[in-house]
């Protein structure tokens, strides 16, 4: 299967919560869009690793991806490494994407910025002929993504650029919602955290608020580049 984008998050729900509303708009335009977690999330706070299997499964539903795989990589403590690294070269090779968004390139958790590295190397060893990797006993074809953005995530990252999701708002929200052992659950008895209260939701409004407001949008969602992006005309831009 070939898709357009490949969404990488190190942990299930990363992904909604730094571009939710950029993969349903993408979709909406006919793209097709696969979601890869590198872990399971086993060392949060609320909830089990089969609470977010069950739930990953229920956002990307709602999200209607293609697909949504886990590496299960061990949260907290995957490294960048070969190993590592060809792992998602094979998933890379495999769904061939042309364009990858992954984790932040500084946040809070430090398995944001490890995962987005770790990603973006592999996107470009995914491109070296001279690196053998094989599906299904196949000898797969080398492949690099024509571009890598990193989603704005917890700690505030001045983004380069932002995408419109004034329209997806409240659909990204429900997919966010659909890890229900993570986010505000008045009813629940588990711990608080970073992100249990009500406040992290308004937060999130607030985010998108802020992004959207400098380009003339409701709500956005940001993102920084490793390379600056080109356009064919000034007319292009918003």
């Amino acid at each position: 299967m070939k898709i357009d984008l490949l969404a990488f998050g190190a942990h299930p729900d990363d992904i909604e919560l730094g571009a939710g509303g950029t993969i349903l708009k993408e979709i909406s335009k006919g793209k097709k869009v696969g979601i890869i977690d590198l872990t399971r999330g086993e060392l949060g706070t609320r909830g089990t690793a089969d609470d977010r299997d069950r739930e990953a499964a229920d956002s990307a539903g709602i999200l209607g991806v293609e697909f949504r795989a886990n590496m299960c990589f061990k949260d907290g403590f995957f490294v960048n490494d070969e190993p590592h690294q060809m792992a998602l070269v094979s998933y890379i090779r495999k769904y061939r994407p042309e364009m990858v968004i992954c984790n932040a390139i500084d946040d809070r958790h430090p398995d944001h910025k490890k995962g987005g590295d770790l990603v973006s190397i592999a996107c470009f060893l995914s491109g070296l002929h001279r690196i053998e990797t094989y599906w299904d006993d196949v000898k797969q074809e080398a492949w690099r993504p024509k571009v890598v953005y990193r989603y704005v995530q917890d700690r505030y990252q001045s983004p380069d650029f932002v995408v419109d999701i004034s329209e997806f708002m409240e659909t990204k929200m429900l997919a966010v919602l659909a890890f229900k052992t993570q986010f505000y659950n008045p009813s629940s008895s588990e711990p608080d955290t970073a992100i249990s209260s009500k406040e992290f939701l308004e937060f999130l409004y607030g985010r998108a608020i802020e992004f959207g407001r400098q380009a003339g949008f409701k709500y956005a969602e940001g993102f920084n580049v490793e390379r600056y992006p080109g356009v064919d005309s000034l007319f292009d831009l918003k």
